[in-house]
């Protein structure tokens, strides 16, 4: 069975940047869509990018576009998540998520992923 375990958040001053990673084992991430998503105090859990792994197609809220980057490294079995220009909203828990996904369907936020890590805190503050 997938697993996925998030790693990489931390503190980091307004404008810094961090790379979160998903590390998953169990099954290999062909054929899946991997989601990255956050959970702010007193807010609802929001997506924040995703990609099919076949394809590498990628999706963005539009608050990180521009910001955020989605990679996967093959060979290591991880998707990453490098997020740039780092700012205060950004501060949440950061979860990565998996869902296998039919052929030619685009990856979106809404999809029903049953694989998820426990997450990773990212505070950014000065």
């Amino acid at each position: 069975q997938l697993q996925l375990v998030e790693s990489g958040g931390g503190l980091v001053q307004p404008g810094g940047s961090l790379r979160l990673s998903c590390a998953a084992s169990g099954s290999t991430l062909d054929y899946y869509a991997i989601g990255w998503f956050r959970t702010a105090p007193g807010k609802e859990r929001e997506g924040v990018s995703c990609m099919r792994t076949s394809g590498s197609t990628t999706n963005y809220a539009d608050s990180v576009k521009g910001r955020f980057t989605i990679s996967r490294d093959n060979a290591k079995n991880t998707v990453y998540l490098q997020m740039n220009s780092l700012k205060p909203e950004d501060t949440a828990v950061y979860y990565c998520a998996a869902v296998i996904l039919p052929p030619f369907r685009p990856c979106t936020f809404d999809l029903p992923y049953g694989y998820w890590g426990r997450g990773t805190q990212v505070t950014v503050s000065s």
